[in-house]
């Protein structure tokens, strides 16, 4: 199995930055692709960001395109989410994902979730 922790998140202004972390544990040899989903209130799960194994493939939503970046340290079993320019919309619980193929990263069809890190963007 494999464990996942969020850490990062918290209450903001917009136009700040923010960067969320999530540590990976367990049996994380299996692990290929990992992302970021989030949900904010009344809302479906939505796809943020993700990142292949080696970290040569990386696709992030358009609605975060150039002011989110997601990174991979394998050697750490850790990914990060660097926020920039935050806006209320980007208001949501946040979710770090992992799975054992690097396919349809866009997708939450992944194996494994962590418990969500709250993030709040004040305007």
């Amino acid at each position: 199995q494999v464990q996942l922790v969020e850490s990062g998140g918290g209450l903001v202004q917009a136009g700040d930055s923010l960067r969320l972390s999530c540590a990976a544990s367990g049996q994380t040899y299996i692990i290929y692709s990992m992302g970021w989903f989030r949900q904010a209130p009344g809302k479906e799960r939505e796809f943020v960001a993700a990142v292949s194994r080696t970290g040569g493939r990386t696709y992030v939503a358009d609605s975060v395109k150039g002011r989110f970046t997601i990174s991979r340290e394998n050697a750490k079993n850790t990914i990060y989410l660097q926020m920039n320019s935050l806006k209320p919309e980007d208001t949501a619980v946040y979710y770090c994902a992992a799975k054992p193929n690097n396919v349809y990263m866009r997708t939450d069809n992944y194996n494994y979730w962590g418990q969500g890190t709250q993030v709040t963007v004040s305007s």
